[in-house]
């Protein structure tokens, strides 16, 4: 009787937060469903999967995806595997800990703006990359107007976002047993059998949250690029929200609602992908 009584007052608590989900998230996103089987927003005649086949044969698109898929498949595990080296270098007992882990979070405190100004200044065809490099080279490089600037966005990537998984991977590190530890140090366990058979086991569902985490961030590295190229960067900087956001400045909204159906299903499955191994680790670890 007690739940039964209980349930009307937390309805009514989550009411505001149900209801702005609603209309602010699931709503919205049956509307870019709709609009993605449409031929425009105006005249709203149903085309079945045109759309797709457009989009999919559309070169943009196409090297929107091959770059965006390049960034994530190497910034993504270098953001989690460096942040959690950090982490594990931080839980021992180092001189001047509690200043290096400061240090690593100072980047999430500073504006973006400000970071893209200082990557500027270093990586710019007369900026101090440059300068330094000449001192035993005679050729420079457009860092930002030539292919290797997508190594300049994935180092501002890891620069913006290493604190934060090194701070996520530190409390998960927290949450370890110290008796299991201990009981496998007693046994003549190494610190490297250690991490990789007690420590890792425990750290599995961090390390699908991070990379989850990383990879939702590195999707939304546009903003860093386009303050620093613009809306129409070199080739190898052209990254999908790129696309999305030039179909969405014509305002061709068919194509940008199918390019959006296209994310979120590869984000779905890869999503689905990692927890199911994450399941399979922890149900083992479980058992154990």
């Amino acid at each position: 009787m007690k739940r039964k009584k209980r349930f009307p007052v937390a309805g009514a608590f989550l009411a505001p937060s149900v209801i702005g989900v609603l209309l602010f998230f699931v709503l919205p996103f049956f509307v870019v469903i709709y609009y993605s089987f449409v031929d425009n927003p105006i005249s709203l005649q149903f085309v079945g999967l045109e759309n797709y086949t457009n989009v999919i044969a559309n070169t943009a698109f196409r090297t929107a995806v091959k770059n965006t898929l390049v960034f994530s498949v190497i910034a993504v595990p270098l953001a989690v595997i460096l942040g959690l080296l950090l982490a594990l270098l931080l839980d021992v007992k180092i001189p001047f800990r509690s200043f290096l882990r400061s240090s690593f979070l100072t980047p999430l405190m500073v504006p973006i703006a400000s970071i893209v100004l200082i990557f500027q200044v270093l990586f710019d065809y007369n900026g101090v990359i440059n300068n330094i490099l000449a001192n035993w080279t005679d050729t420079r490089t457009d860092w930002l107007k030539s292919s290797s600037g997508i190594f300049v966005i994935i180092l501002l990537f890891l620069w913006k976002n290493l604190g934060y998984n090194m701070i996520l991977f530190l409390s998960a590190l927290g949450n370890v047993p110290s008796d299991i530890v201990e009981v496998a140090e007693l046994d003549g366990a190494g610190a490297f059998r250690v991490f990789w058979h007690v420590k890792l086991r425990y750290l599995s569902p961090m390390i699908v949250f991070t990379t989850i985490l990383s990879m939702i961030n590195s999707f939304k590295v546009f903003r860093e690029i386009y303050l620093l190229t613009g809306e129409y960067p070199f080739g190898a900087m052209y990254m999908l929200q790129h696309y999305m956001n030039n179909t969405f400045s014509s305002a061709d909204y068919q194509k940008l609602s199918t390019a959006a159906i296209y994310m979120s299903l590869v984000m779905i499955v890869i999503i689905a992908v990692m927890l199911v191994v994450e399941n399979h680790y922890g149900k083992d670890m479980e058992e154990e």
